[in-house]
């Protein structure tokens, strides 16, 4: 069951356990639209966090490491923390103290296991690719089994998520906004645009740019 936790305007959130399709499908679209995550751990008594790509399939969030990591692989699947930032806009108040952004926050807690079998570590390293570079996973090749060996996908249920959300506008206190003399309200982040591609230096003959990589869009 995913924790979703919603607010018009304030910061600081309680969680409600639901099943509502509209948050999780809030909590789907937050995941589908950040690249990176940031992946926290506990390692020999001392915090660790490490972003990374991820990529999600149903309501499961794969990552990758190294099978070589494995003080890191025995830490996270005790225990592990991941969270996803969007940022829609920074809150301009009327006191230094009321500036804000406005974002969508996805939290996981959970355990996080090692896929095991070539079929589905490619399941899950597509996820991740398909998140990062839509379309690549079927034009660029893929990898041989003894290319996958080293690598160690993992895997977390989204059962324990939470989503935390901010929109509107600053806090202000009524004697801020009665004086009437600076100026409040939002700043939206737009997405970024991509630029035009840019081939690797070793890259020769006529090759074109694909049109998976040359149309893409947010």
């Amino acid at each position: 069951m995913t924790e979703v936790s919603h607010s018009k305007n304030v910061d600081e959130l309680g969680t409600g356990k639901t099943e509502d399709i509209a948050e999780k499908n809030s909590l789907y679209a937050i995941l589908d639209q950040a690249l990176v995550c940031h992946a926290g751990v506990i390692m020999n008594g001392k915090s660790s966090v490490q972003p990374t790509a991820y990529g999600r399939d149903g309501d499961t969030l794969y990552f990758r490491s190294a099978v070589a990591a494995k003080e890191f692989l025995s830490a996270a699947a005790g225990h592990i923390s991941i969270c996803v930032t969007v940022l829609d806009s920074i809150v301009y108040g009327r006191s230094v103290l009321q500036f804000t952004m406005n974002y969508r926050i996805v939290e996981v807690s959970g355990q996080a296991r090692e896929v095991i079998g070539g079929e589905a570590k490619r399941r899950g390293l597509r996820s991740i690719l398909e998140r990062i570079a839509p379309g690549s996973w079927e034009y660029a090749r893929q990898p041989d089994d003894s290319e996958l060996a080293p690598i160690a996908v993992l895997a977390v249920d989204l059962a324990e998520a939470t989503v935390k959300i901010r929109t509107g506008g600053p806090r202000d206190a009524p004697a801020d906004i009665s004086r009437n003399s600076v100026w409040a309200g939002e700043v939206p982040i737009l997405p970024p645009s991509w630029g035009e591609p840019v081939p690797a230096v070793d890259l020769s003959g006529p090759v074109r740019v694909p049109e998976h990589v040359s149309s893409r869009s947010y």
